[in-house]
């Protein structure tokens, strides 16, 4: 394997000077679902969304390894922008916010499944490879995301259980990057690098019955994802903890005094 060459992205085959000599992606995609976000009222303590889900996927050609040496190929992901917002009409709002990232201490955050660092998982995320091999090794790495949250219909603070819940409004953005990695030097080759973008806006209306509160606003669909044709470097912060999941908290901001830790980071 030679460092940092690529090579034949989305050709039908791969050529043979370009294997020996190369990773070789034969095809990759990356999409967002065209449906739109799904809402759940079903609970009188809680509000539930999902979202559509995010989906890459790449078929990899990878040239003998000639040596002892084992490499995985598989997906990488970091948060680079967060807003959650979840409004209470004029008494304030919750937000799940990610400290570092909104005070831009760092760049981005590792989206790791928060076990298989630097890995999103390790199922269908990753292949691995042991050297030596004789011949060349095509495989298929896919991942997929999406936000399936929880938002309480009250204030989070109170102990009322009394619907104040106005309005929910979210946008993160992702850097997701292919990538084979040498797991006995660290070396990591970057293949491909794609953004990506969720954002969502939901109207509520606290008076209304269940059933009948919410309202699906732009947008309706997503964005689709970007496939660069520059590769972009990996932060140092997408390769190791914590994870966004660890490192995240729950504030109440209140229109009135001072904002209050409802759920600290993990970590």
């Amino acid at each position: 394997l030679l460092p940092g060459a690529m090579g034949c992205i989305n050709s039908l085959v791969c050529k043979p000077r370009l294997c020996r000599d190369s990773i070789c992606i034969k095809d990759i995609s990356a999409t967002i679902d065209s449906s739109p976000t799904v809402i759940d009222e079903s609970s009188d303590i809680v509000l539930r969304y999902r979202t559509p889900h995010f989906r890459a996927t790449a078929r990899v050609c990878v040239p003998p390894i000639l040596r002892a040496e084992t490499w995985v190929i598989g997906w990488i992901q970091a948060c680079n922008y967060m807003e959650f917002h979840n409004m209470y009409g004029d008494l304030g709002r919750s937000s799940w916010e990610l400290p570092d990232l909104r005070e831009q201490n760092i760049s981005a955050i590792s989206d790791s499944d928060g076990v298989n660092y630097p890995w999103y998982g390790n199922t269908t995320e990753t292949h691995t490879i042991v050297g030596p091999t004789k011949r060349e090794v095509r495989c298929t790495v896919s991942m997929n995301d999406n936000f399936y949250p929880s938002v309480t219909w009250a204030v989070p603070v109170n102990k009322s259980n009394v619907s104040q819940l106005t309005c929910i409004t979210r946008d993160q953005s992702f850097t997701t990057w292919l990538v084979a990695s040498n797991q006995g030097t660290d070396e990591i080759i970057i293949l491909q690098t794609i953004k990506w973008r969720m954002k969502l806006h939901i109207a509520v209306n606290p008076n209304e019955v269940l059933g009948k509160r919410t309202t699906l606003l732009e947008p309706i669909q997503q964005v689709n994802p970007q496939i660069l044709s520059k590769n972009e470097p990996i932060t140092p912060n997408a390769l190791k903890k914590p994870n966004a999941n660890d490192a995240q908290v729950l504030m109440w901001r209140p229109t009135i005094g001072p904002p209050e830790l409802v759920i600290p980071a993990k970590v």
